[in-house]
């Protein structure tokens, strides 16, 4: 063959629009995005809802000009209705969209991009209600009045969850982070007007933080797949406290373990995968749709778990 008439390889961009056929699509957006399980979570609610639709993966470089061509892609394509975003993208999308919803601006991260039919493009965070809605199904016996809850990490997922137990009427939040400016900035950015705490405490203080908490939530990497374990000892913890790790890969991370084994409830990272999943689904492609066991039956085992 005439190597001057060889098919060129297709680019994300074309993979994508050939993948969707022609029918209304989505997909997760992020550098790198082979690691996502968006898309199982996703196809398991079109095929169960009989829609002819796609979710797929999109690899997006991050720099200015890759998020430009996204929004410009986003825009020009009659099937698009929209993306996930996944690191390293949740904050500098933002001056690029039509509109930002505004508990997205009080948050500070877009982690979903809606399409509107006039072709406007809004951007929403949905962590904090996946966050609350998968707490509450593995920790139902939780309630936000009940006391002081630590919340580990002060990244995207951590402004994410804080702003959530905020709203949910949390008496006093313990707020700890390996860089401790970060936790005050997080912490100024949302303490309540009405008087309650947030404490920014030091990394190296973390365990005696434990003592009467009525919840823990990791928020950081540590413990993901290919990160080091959280260092954490327990014992100042009490038995009847809930312990959440937003991570899903491993489903059960070193924290969790330990926690159960010490008779701790135990909230892994999925549930909040699956439950942040929802609001955008929902406006892409036009139905109402559930967290189930078999949903994440499904997920789990896209995970290899």
């Amino acid at each position: 063959m005439n190597p001057s008439h060889e098919r060129r390889p297709m680019n994300a961009y074309e993979r994508l629009l050939a993948e969707a056929r022609g029918r209304p699509f989505a997909a997760i957006v992020g550098w790198p995005v082979d690691h996502s399980r968006s898309p199982a979570l996703h196809g398991f609610w079109l095929k169960q809802h009989g829609i002819d639709g796609h979710y797929g993966r999109l690899p997006v470089e991050p720099r200015t000009p890759a998020l430009e061509a996204l929004v410009a892609f986003l825009r020009r394509t009659p099937n698009a209705r929209g993306c996930n975003l996944t690191l390293p993208h949740k904050i500098e999308i933002m001056p690029l969209l039509d509109r930002i919803h505004p508990d997205a601006a009080r948050i500070g991260a877009v982690n979903t991009v809606i399409k509107h039919p006039d072709g406007m493009l809004e951007g929403r965070n949905s962590d904090g209600f996946g966050f609350l809605a998968a707490l509450k199904d593995g920790a139902p016996a939780w309630t936000a009045d009940a006391g002081p809850v630590v919340v580990l990490g002060a990244g995207g997922a951590a402004r994410a969850v804080v702003a959530s137990l905020v709203d949910a009427g949390v008496p006093e939040l313990r707020l700890i982070n390996r860089t401790q400016s970060a936790a005050v900035e997080l912490g100024l950015a949302f303490t309540p007007a009405d008087g309650r705490q947030i404490a920014i405490e030091r990394w190296d203080e973390r365990a005696a933080m434990l003592d009467g908490a009525t919840l823990l939530v990791n928020t950081t990497s540590l413990g993901m797949k290919g990160q080091p374990p959280l260092d954490l000892d327990l014992a100042r913890l009490p038995v009847t406290a809930a312990v959440d790790d937003i991570v899903y890969v491993p489903l059960e991370t070193p924290l969790l373990a330990a926690a159960r084994a010490r008779g701790n409830r135990c909230i892994d990272g999925l549930g909040m995968l699956l439950h942040q999943g929802r609001m955008g689904f929902e406006a892409w492609f036009g139905v109402p749709v559930a967290v189930s066991p078999e949903q994440r039956h499904a997920v789990a085992a896209d995970l290899g778990a």
